[in-house]
């Protein structure tokens, strides 16, 4: 068996992150995205490949000039407790600190595993008046998820926000 490389993604993986994706979509613990986004945020990716299959991956999306968001961070079922998740989480946070983040968010029901990376939860008001005001200008459902607002409360029943400093 050889070693789990954690690379950016590819376009040939897209497919490939999406079967990894539906069974969580199924079972309502990831929100679903649809091959068009997946593609279009390709760069925003990695994933994590052991003998040419893709067992993991990952996202950064940048936010604002200061914070980005980790996002569709999964592992596949089997796979789960070897630390690949971390290791994802690990190339995020450096790709964050290349891009002169400050701020990582997440939302999610892995409260623990967040925890253990230096994520706490927050409330309602992380960023200044100024930048909500921009933000909210963002067709991105995560920036809406990020700001809580109303019209994705239901999508995300259960979840925990939560926010790393850098």
């Amino acid at each position: 068996m050889s070693d789990i490389v954690i690379r950016p993604a590819r376009t040939t993986d897209v497919q490939r992150i999406h079967a990894l994706l539906d069974p969580l979509v199924d079972r309502r613990i990831l929100l679903g995205k649809e091959l068009v986004s997946l593609y279009e945020a390709v760069q925003e990716f990695v994933v994590a490949e052991q003998d040419g299959e893709v067992i993991g991956c990952g996202a950064l999306h940048v936010m604002w000039h200061d914070i980005g968001e980790v996002r569709t961070l999964l592992v596949r079922e089997d796979r789960l407790h070897e630390g690949i998740g971390s290791r994802i989480v690990e190339v995020l946070e450096q790709r964050a600190v290349e891009l002169e983040l400050r701020r990582l968010f997440c939302l999610t029901f892995e409260v623990s595993f967040f925890t253990r990376h230096g994520f706490a939860p927050i409330g309602e008001h992380v960023v200044a008046p100024d930048v909500y005001a921009q933000l909210l200008r963002s067709p991105d459902a995560g920036v809406a998820e990020f700001l809580d607002l109303a019209h994705v409360k239901p999508n995300t029943l259960g979840n925990t926000r939560m926010l790393k400093h850098l």
